[in-house]
């Protein structure tokens, strides 16, 4: 996700996120999201390493909005999981766009970026 740094804006966002990968499930706190991917607190007990695939799900507190799809993890430091997002569904897309949109203020940049995307 380094190379997402540059190519995509990351915006700081406070909310609960669901992880879950091989019938377990961690709930943690999102540090920043980008079209391309999640940065999160590393909850307790993770056992992911870099390369698997995992089920997020993003509830924010103060909407109904729900974003969930499917990650790849991407990097793991001590403190935080980054998560390339490899599979989302249309309302998710649409929330994330919305997300990202209203907190980039530029539509041509957010255009730009929704067109590196390669969600499978």
């Amino acid at each position: 996700m380094t190379d997402d740094k540059r190519r995509f804006s990351r915006i700081s966002f406070d909310a609960e996120v669901l992880l879950s990968k091989n019938g377990k499930e961690w709930r943690t706190t999102m540090q920043d999201i980008s079209l391309n991917g999640l940065l999160v607190n590393t909850p307790d007990n993770w056992d992911g390493v870099e390369g698997e695939h995992c089920r997020f799900e993003i509830v924010f507190a103060d909407t109904s909005h729900l974003i969930q799809g499917e990650v790849t993890i991407a990097h793991h430091e001590e403190n935080h999981i980054g998560f390339q997002i490899i599979g989302i569904d249309v309302d998710s897309v649409s929330h994330l766009r919305r997300l990202v949109e209203l907190n980039l203020g530029d539509e041509d940049l957010l255009n730009r970026e929704l067109a590196r995307l390669h969600w499978g």
